[in-house]
């Protein structure tokens, strides 16, 4: 090969990393390189709806294997509770969910945290919580204002205690 060449390419370690780290376009949206998920934009803007306008008290995410994409499941209406976040997610699925907690610090201050809680049951299929699990950093990302992360296998990993615990 003519020597004169090789000096217009980057070294190869330079191209490998760039290629593996490279995310891939599935349906006109970026999606994960690790585990080939799109984030839906509708998953993006009832987001920002939850964080700024306060139109939702939770979002439940979920990933649809045969789009290949992470999309909202179900809205939380602003009166919900707690409860009935931990009650949309599904016993034996896994799902991401973002949780709007308002609580009053000890010195009579009104807060407000977002929780990303991802819910992965030990009675869910592997393959299941293999995609979630590497799905996850990347659609957290995403997710830009989300302030405490929460990792839950069963309900008691994410009872209404804990939350509170990690808010304060």
């Amino acid at each position: 090969m003519d020597p004169s060449f090789s000096l217009l390419l980057p070294p190869l370690p330079f191209i490998v990393s760039h290629l593996t780290k490279a995310p891939s376009l599935i349906g006109g949206k970026m999606a994960n390189s690790a585990s080939g998920m799109a984030v839906n934009d509708e998953c993006k803007l009832r987001f920002l709806e939850l964080k700024a306008k306060r139109s939702y008290r939770f979002i439940v995410f979920k990933i649809e294997e045969k789009i290949q994409q992470v999309v909202v499941e179900k809205l939380g209406e602003p009166n919900d509770s707690y409860e009935d976040l931990s009650a949309s997610l599904p016993s034996n699925e896994c799902r991401y969910a973002v949780y709007d907690f308002d609580f009053t610090t000890d010195e009579n201050c009104q807060k407000s945290k977002i929780f990303f809680i991802a819910w992965s049951p030990d009675t869910s299929r592997v393959r299941s919580k293999m995609l979630y699990a590497s799905s996850k950093d990347r659609f957290r990302r995403e997710l830009d204002g989300v302030q405490v992360e929460l990792q839950a296998t069963d309900r008691c990993e994410m009872s209404f205690d804990i939350v509170k615990g990690r808010a304060l």
